[in-house]
């Protein structure tokens, strides 16, 4: 596995307020980004790891803010063979970080600054049915399912969550959208906007739909400022559903 350096213990202390002591066992073998600073000048000085595709790689961003670096996982997921994720809480962070310790390939995973009540997902990289609807279907990603859960309260739908975007659950996106009455997807990303619209997009190529993906843009400063609170995604989705 490819490391930059060994982690500095004030970075670990950083890691470690609010995740438990398995996740804080799981980080020492990954490399901390912090993401309190632009994630293209991270990006320049992880250049020698990411031009080395063959180099199996650990990478953990943490201290993600709203102005600094909502486009870290869209960067990330563009890069071919990576894992991306995306937990929503603490207890699902040592279990993604031990499978790609596991694994072969490469993986990212962004640490949350604030997260959902409960731990979310079953198998590694499937999205968990939260909610069953007939009227579309929403996917969470990470962070923002409980506001989601909060903001469709009352309506048809099914909600999907998901702490993996990249590889992207393609059967079980297709699976929920066809089961629906209307194939109406509504894609919820604590980062960039956007971010994995392509993929359903391509997911759903031969089924006629429409997609409202909702985010951060580049130089976002404020979530409720771009409908991401819950006020915010309640509004889009009912407009959205008209």
């Amino acid at each position: 596995m490819t490391r930059l350096s060994d982690p500095p213990s004030p970075i670990l202390e950083r890691f470690g307020k609010g995740w438990n002591p398995d996740t804080l066992s799981a980080l020492a073998g990954s490399v901390p980004i912090d993401l309190g600073v632009p994630v293209e000048r991270v990006l320049e000085q992880l250049g020698p790891v990411l031009g080395r595709p063959e180099a199996r790689t650990v990478l953990v961003g943490y201290g993600a803010s709203y102005d600094t670096a909502p486009q870290d996982v869209a960067l990330f997921g563009a890069l071919p063979g990576w894992s991306v994720h995306v937990p929503g809480h603490p207890d699902e962070v040592g279990r993604l970080l031990r499978e790609a310790a596991a694994g072969d390939g490469s993986t990212y995973l962004r640490l949350p600054e604030q997260g959902n009540a409960e731990p979310h997902g079953g198998a590694s990289g499937s999205f968990e049915v939260v909610r069953l609807g007939a009227g579309g279907v929403v996917l969470a990603v990470g962070p923002t399912l409980d506001t989601v859960v909060r903001a469709t309260a009352g309506l048809d739908l099914t909600v999907l969550y998901s702490s993996t975007i990249r590889p992207f659950d393609a059967v079980g996106l297709r699976t929920a959208v066809l089961a629906a009455d209307r194939a109406d997807v509504i894609l919820v990303e604590p980062h960039l906007a956007g971010t994995s619209a392509h993929c359903v997009a391509e997911t759903l190529v031969n089924v006629p739909h429409r997609l409202r993906a909702l985010g951060l843009p580049w130089d976002d400063t404020e979530p409720g400022a771009h409908g991401l609170d819950e006020a915010g995604i309640a509004a889009t989705v009912r407009a959205f559903l008209r």
